[in-house]
């Protein structure tokens, strides 16, 4: 399937003289969740409404990682990933602002006037209601709608998501995932949380993958806890199932981490070391530890692969819907 394609900005230069009009969002969108899926699904409804273009703002890095980089947190998409996401929910263009110290320094006046007004000419915009701009995040969503009935943009403000019981957000996630809680991540995302990577450069890579065990190369972004995982496998876009290891190997000492996979219904495929990799997570079988012997450690497997079949015998209808 072609992946949808849309205009991505780098910086306000970038974006064309005369833009918009046009209806926007701001965030760091990390996840594309199912929270930032309806506020961007309202600005995509209202830019069609008024023959509008449709927007994201976002940032790159995130501002944690410029302002905090020693608290900074894990990110569920890289900005790659999360721009082929963000391309899903049907907008028509990403803006991605370098967040720097000319942008940090930057007043809630002069962000509204150069982005909002200057550059995108927006005449709607849909934050949830903890938006905050500015330096120190100086303003909100009552300084917003100031500024929108001076400059002529509407201001639409949306609650937070709840499903399950449970308040939508990208900091939830992440701790559904420090658990390795699957199903909740799963439920907030509105799909299995998945990775896109690379085969591990030192396994030896040709142009044809012959054994059912990937490894994965260093991955930028979260990784769900320690643990063995039912999983699905992409590889250049043709879907297997598997069990994922994610650790340290203890039972082998000095292994080191790795994200390794071993495919159920392998067959040989081509495979180079730029191959895109694509894993979902289902799943946790248990967490890793260290066995007393290889054979021990050997029967454990035999018995996570067992699981696993059984689970995607089970769940056969819904992940065939979802290939």
């Amino acid at each position: 399937m072609t992946e949808p394609r849309i205009a991505v900005f780098r910086s306000l230069a970038q974006v064309p003289a005369a833009f918009g009009p046009s209806v926007a969002a701001i965030g760091n969108f990390d996840g594309v969740h199912c929270g930032h899926r309806e506020i961007l699904s309202a600005v995509v409804a209202e830019a069609r409404t008024l023959g509008a273009k449709a927007v994201a703002i976002t940032f790159d890095p995130h501002p944690e990682q410029f302002l905090r980089p020693d608290k900074a947190p894990g990110l569920l998409s890289p900005i790659a990933e999360r721009l082929r996401l963000l391309a899903s929910t049907g907008i028509d263009a990403v803006l991605v602002l370098p967040f720097d110290a000319a942008l940090a320094q930057l007043r809630a006046r002069a962000f509204v006037e150069q982005v909002l007004v200057g550059a995108l000419n927006v005449r709607g915009l849909h934050e949830g209601g903890n938006f905050r701009f500015g330096v120190r995040a100086e303003a909100g969503i009552a300084e917003l709608r100031s500024f929108g009935a001076e400059f002529g943009f509407a201001v639409h403000v949306h609650p937070a998501l709840h499903i399950h019981g449970l308040e939508v957000s990208s900091s939830a996630i992440r701790e559904a995932l420090a658990a390795g809680d699957m199903r909740r991540a799963r439920w907030m995302l509105g799909r299995p949380f998945a990775v896109t990577a690379h085969q591990q450069r030192d396994r030896g890579v040709g142009s044809r993958l012959v054994v059912p065990t990937v490894n994965l190369s260093e991955y930028e972004g979260l990784l769900p806890a320690f643990g063995v995982y039912i999983t699905r496998i992409a590889i250049d876009g043709r879907w297997f199932r598997a069990v994922t290891n994610i650790g340290n190997r203890p039972t082998f000492a000095g292994a080191g981490f790795s994200v390794e996979t071993y495919i159920l219904n392998f067959e040989p495929v081509e495979l180079t070391a730029e191959t895109r990799i694509d894993l979902a997570f289902l799943l946790r079988l248990r967490s890793e530890r260290a066995f007393p012997s290889p054979e021990a450690l050997k029967a454990q497997i035999l018995r996570d692969v067992a699981r696993a079949q059984r689970y995607f015998r089970l769940a056969a209808p819904a992940l065939q819907a979802q290939a």
